[in-house]
Protein backbone atom coordinates (compact mmCIF):
# COMPACT_ATOMS: atom_id res chain seq x y z
CA UNK A 1 0.00 0.00 0.00
CA UNK A 2 2.74 2.57 0.83
CA UNK A 3 4.40 1.72 -2.20
CA UNK A 4 1.61 2.34 -4.70
CA UNK A 5 1.00 5.46 -2.60
CA UNK A 6 4.28 6.81 -3.08
CA UNK A 7 4.08 6.13 -6.49
CA UNK A 8 0.58 7.90 -7.14
CA UNK A 9 2.22 10.64 -4.96
CA UNK A 10 5.17 10.56 -7.15
CA UNK A 11 3.53 11.13 -10.63
CA UNK A 12 1.48 13.99 -8.84
CA UNK A 13 4.46 15.71 -7.92
CA UNK A 14 6.20 15.54 -11.04
CA UNK A 15 3.24 16.81 -13.36
CA UNK A 16 3.04 19.58 -10.97
CA UNK A 17 6.78 20.48 -11.53
CA UNK A 18 6.27 20.47 -15.17
CA UNK A 19 3.19 22.60 -14.86
CA UNK A 20 5.37 25.67 -12.65
CA UNK A 21 5.09 29.07 -15.21
CA UNK A 22 5.79 32.32 -13.71
CA UNK A 23 3.31 35.02 -12.89
CA UNK A 24 5.38 38.45 -12.69
CA UNK A 25 2.47 40.24 -11.52
CA UNK A 26 2.56 37.97 -8.80
CA UNK A 27 6.07 37.47 -8.38
CA UNK A 28 6.45 33.77 -8.24
CA UNK A 29 5.78 30.43 -9.56
CA UNK A 30 2.34 28.82 -9.95
CA UNK A 31 1.03 25.25 -10.37
CA UNK A 32 -1.08 25.45 -13.66
CA UNK A 33 -2.25 22.54 -15.78
CA UNK A 34 -4.85 24.85 -17.46
CA UNK A 35 -4.77 28.24 -18.56
CA UNK A 36 -7.16 30.83 -18.65
CA UNK A 37 -8.45 30.24 -22.37
CA UNK A 38 -9.17 26.92 -21.39
CA UNK A 39 -11.90 27.85 -18.60
CA UNK A 40 -13.26 30.73 -21.22
CA UNK A 41 -16.09 28.89 -22.59
CA UNK A 42 -17.15 27.59 -18.74
CA UNK A 43 -16.75 31.23 -17.79
CA UNK A 44 -19.35 32.21 -21.11
CA UNK A 45 -22.05 30.07 -20.41
CA UNK A 46 -21.92 30.58 -16.11
CA UNK A 47 -22.51 34.32 -17.68
CA UNK A 48 -25.00 34.04 -19.99
CA UNK A 49 -26.83 31.58 -17.88
CA UNK A 50 -26.94 34.41 -14.79
CA UNK A 51 -28.20 37.08 -17.31
CA UNK A 52 -31.54 34.49 -18.11
CA UNK A 53 -31.86 32.99 -14.69
CA UNK A 54 -31.10 36.13 -12.10
CA UNK A 55 -32.73 39.28 -12.03
CA UNK A 56 -31.11 42.36 -13.27
CA UNK A 57 -31.63 46.19 -12.78
CA UNK A 58 -32.49 48.60 -15.38
CA UNK A 59 -31.60 51.51 -13.05
CA UNK A 60 -29.64 53.47 -15.58
CA UNK A 61 -27.58 55.90 -13.65
CA UNK A 62 -26.42 52.39 -11.22
CA UNK A 63 -25.29 50.44 -14.48
CA UNK A 64 -23.32 53.63 -15.52
CA UNK A 65 -21.72 53.95 -12.28
CA UNK A 66 -20.64 49.86 -12.56
CA UNK A 67 -19.24 50.51 -15.78
CA UNK A 68 -17.67 54.33 -15.38
CA UNK A 69 -15.51 52.82 -12.10
CA UNK A 70 -14.79 49.42 -13.79
CA UNK A 71 -13.14 50.73 -16.84
CA UNK A 72 -10.75 52.45 -14.90
CA UNK A 73 -10.07 49.98 -12.99
CA UNK A 74 -9.48 47.64 -16.25
CA UNK A 75 -7.60 50.29 -18.03
CA UNK A 76 -5.14 50.40 -14.56
CA UNK A 77 -4.83 46.40 -14.81
CA UNK A 78 -3.63 46.90 -18.56
CA UNK A 79 -6.63 44.62 -19.58
CA UNK A 80 -8.27 46.76 -22.49
CA UNK A 81 -7.27 44.01 -25.23
CA UNK A 82 -10.40 42.56 -24.60
CA UNK A 83 -14.04 43.49 -24.64
CA UNK A 84 -15.69 43.98 -21.35
CA UNK A 85 -19.20 43.65 -20.14
CA UNK A 86 -21.60 44.75 -17.46
CA UNK A 87 -24.50 43.87 -15.29
CA UNK A 88 -26.60 44.88 -12.16
CA UNK A 89 -27.93 41.71 -10.38
CA UNK A 90 -30.88 42.83 -8.14
CA UNK A 91 -29.73 40.95 -4.67
CA UNK A 92 -29.47 42.33 -1.49
CA UNK A 93 -26.21 40.26 -0.48
CA UNK A 94 -23.44 42.37 -1.03
CA UNK A 95 -21.29 40.83 -4.33
CA UNK A 96 -19.67 41.04 -7.56
CA UNK A 97 -17.19 38.92 -9.55
CA UNK A 98 -14.99 39.39 -12.60
CA UNK A 99 -14.88 36.54 -15.20
CA UNK A 100 -11.45 36.17 -17.14
CA UNK A 101 -13.40 36.53 -20.32
CA UNK A 102 -13.76 39.92 -19.56
CA UNK A 103 -17.49 40.23 -17.27
CA UNK A 104 -18.23 42.36 -14.54
CA UNK A 105 -21.05 41.51 -12.27
CA UNK A 106 -22.42 43.52 -8.88
CA UNK A 107 -24.83 43.11 -7.30
CA UNK A 108 -27.55 46.14 -6.09
CA UNK A 109 -26.48 45.23 -2.38
CA UNK A 110 -22.91 45.87 -3.04
CA UNK A 111 -23.84 49.40 -4.31
CA UNK A 112 -26.34 49.89 -1.25
CA UNK A 113 -23.76 48.96 1.04
CA UNK A 114 -20.32 50.87 -0.23
CA UNK A 115 -20.13 54.48 0.30
CA UNK A 116 -18.19 56.37 -2.71
CA UNK A 117 -16.69 55.11 -5.54
CA UNK A 118 -13.34 54.06 -4.04
CA UNK A 119 -15.15 51.28 -2.33
CA UNK A 120 -16.53 50.67 -5.21
CA UNK A 121 -13.45 50.47 -6.89
CA UNK A 122 -11.70 48.15 -4.05
CA UNK A 123 -14.26 45.26 -4.72
CA UNK A 124 -13.92 45.76 -8.40
CA UNK A 125 -9.98 45.93 -8.45
CA UNK A 126 -9.86 42.95 -5.96
CA UNK A 127 -11.74 40.94 -8.50
CA UNK A 128 -9.86 41.90 -11.63
CA UNK A 129 -6.74 40.94 -9.07
CA UNK A 130 -7.90 37.52 -9.10
CA UNK A 131 -7.79 37.60 -13.09
CA UNK A 132 -4.36 39.13 -13.46
CA UNK A 133 -2.88 36.38 -10.51
CA UNK A 134 -5.19 33.57 -13.08
CA UNK A 135 -6.22 32.59 -9.73
CA UNK A 136 -9.52 30.52 -10.85
CA UNK A 137 -6.93 28.49 -13.15
CA UNK A 138 -4.48 27.89 -10.48
CA UNK A 139 -7.22 26.45 -7.84
CA UNK A 140 -8.33 24.76 -10.46
CA UNK A 141 -5.02 22.89 -11.17
CA UNK A 142 -4.36 22.54 -7.59
CA UNK A 143 -7.65 20.72 -7.09
CA UNK A 144 -7.63 18.77 -9.61
CA UNK A 145 -4.13 17.14 -8.80
CA UNK A 146 -5.30 17.06 -5.44
CA UNK A 147 -8.24 14.61 -6.74
CA UNK A 148 -5.84 12.27 -8.75
CA UNK A 149 -2.89 12.04 -5.86
CA UNK A 150 -6.38 11.36 -3.23
CA UNK A 151 -7.68 8.16 -5.91
CA UNK A 152 -4.20 6.79 -5.92
CA UNK A 153 -3.95 7.07 -2.01
CA UNK A 154 -7.52 5.52 -2.10
CA UNK A 155 -6.72 2.58 -4.60
CA UNK A 156 -3.82 1.79 -2.40
CA UNK A 157 -5.73 1.47 0.70
CA UNK A 158 -7.97 -1.66 -0.33
CA UNK A 159 -10.61 -1.93 2.11
CA UNK A 160 -9.73 1.03 4.33
CA UNK A 161 -10.19 3.44 0.88
CA UNK A 162 -12.90 4.58 2.98
CA UNK A 163 -11.10 5.79 5.57
CA UNK A 164 -8.52 7.03 3.68
CA UNK A 165 -10.25 9.04 1.36
CA UNK A 166 -12.21 11.17 4.21
CA UNK A 167 -9.25 11.81 6.58
CA UNK A 168 -7.01 12.45 3.07
CA UNK A 169 -9.72 14.62 1.83
CA UNK A 170 -10.21 16.85 5.08
CA UNK A 171 -6.79 17.16 5.85
CA UNK A 172 -6.14 18.32 2.03
CA UNK A 173 -8.94 20.60 2.28
CA UNK A 174 -7.80 22.08 5.39
CA UNK A 175 -4.07 22.09 4.65
CA UNK A 176 -3.81 22.99 1.29
CA UNK A 177 -6.73 24.04 -0.40
CA UNK A 178 -8.52 26.43 2.36
CA UNK A 179 -5.39 28.24 3.22
CA UNK A 180 -4.08 28.34 -0.60
CA UNK A 181 -7.76 30.05 -1.48
CA UNK A 182 -6.85 32.45 1.84
CA UNK A 183 -3.74 33.05 -0.02
CA UNK A 184 -4.95 34.30 -2.93
CA UNK A 185 -7.56 36.27 -1.33
CA UNK A 186 -4.60 38.25 0.24
CA UNK A 187 -3.00 38.48 -2.94
CA UNK A 188 -5.67 39.87 -4.78
CA UNK A 189 -6.08 42.56 -2.46
CA UNK A 190 -2.70 43.71 -3.18
CA UNK A 191 -3.17 44.42 -6.60
CA UNK A 192 -6.43 45.14 -6.22
CA UNK A 193 -4.83 48.35 -4.20
CA UNK A 194 -2.10 48.49 -6.62
CA UNK A 195 -5.10 48.82 -9.55
CA UNK A 196 -7.35 51.27 -7.47
CA UNK A 197 -4.86 53.88 -6.64
CA UNK A 198 -3.73 53.44 -10.00
CA UNK A 199 -6.98 54.71 -11.46
CA UNK A 200 -6.74 57.51 -9.13
CA UNK A 201 -8.96 56.25 -6.26
CA UNK A 202 -8.20 56.10 -2.56
CA UNK A 203 -5.84 53.05 -1.30
CA UNK A 204 -7.13 54.08 2.64
CA UNK A 205 -11.09 53.16 1.45
CA UNK A 206 -10.06 49.60 0.68
CA UNK A 207 -9.65 49.28 4.49
CA UNK A 208 -12.21 51.48 5.18
CA UNK A 209 -14.18 48.94 2.87
CA UNK A 210 -13.25 45.96 4.47
CA UNK A 211 -14.00 47.21 8.12
CA UNK A 212 -17.31 48.20 6.89
CA UNK A 213 -17.95 44.12 5.10
CA UNK A 214 -16.91 42.92 8.72
CA UNK A 215 -19.14 44.96 10.33
CA UNK A 216 -22.00 43.59 8.15
CA UNK A 217 -21.13 39.94 8.61
CA UNK A 218 -23.56 37.65 10.68
CA UNK A 219 -21.50 34.58 10.87
CA UNK A 220 -17.72 34.20 11.47
CA UNK A 221 -16.09 30.87 10.41
CA UNK A 222 -12.62 30.17 12.47
CA UNK A 223 -10.18 30.95 9.97
CA UNK A 224 -8.29 28.00 10.05
CA UNK A 225 -11.55 26.40 8.23
CA UNK A 226 -12.80 29.60 5.86
CA UNK A 227 -11.92 30.24 1.68
CA UNK A 228 -11.27 33.71 3.33
CA UNK A 229 -8.60 35.63 5.75
CA UNK A 230 -10.89 36.89 8.56
CA UNK A 231 -11.32 40.47 8.71
CA UNK A 232 -8.42 41.54 11.10
CA UNK A 233 -5.96 39.37 8.78
CA UNK A 234 -7.07 41.16 5.91
CA UNK A 235 -7.56 44.78 7.40
CA UNK A 236 -3.99 44.60 8.72
CA UNK A 237 -2.38 43.11 5.89
CA UNK A 238 -3.78 45.97 3.96
CA UNK A 239 -2.46 48.65 6.12
CA UNK A 240 0.67 47.24 6.22
CA UNK A 241 0.88 46.71 2.53
CA UNK A 242 -0.43 50.59 1.65
CA UNK A 243 1.88 51.82 4.73
CA UNK A 244 5.10 50.06 2.99
CA UNK A 245 3.94 52.09 -0.65
CA UNK A 246 3.73 55.37 1.35
CA UNK A 247 -0.04 55.68 0.24
CA UNK A 248 -2.12 57.65 3.00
Amino acid sequence: MNRLATVAVAAVAALSASACAYNETLGRNQLLIVDDSALTQQADAAWAQALRTQPLSRDAAANARIRRVGERIVQAAGLTDRSWDYALFVSDSPNAFVLPSGKIGVTTGLLALVRNDDQLATVLGHEIGHVVARHAAERYSTNALTSVALSGVQSAAGDYSRAAGAIGGLGAQLGLLLPFSRNHELEADRIGVDYLQRAGYRPSEAVALWRLMGQQRQTRNPEFASTHPSDSTRIAALEQYIASRGWA
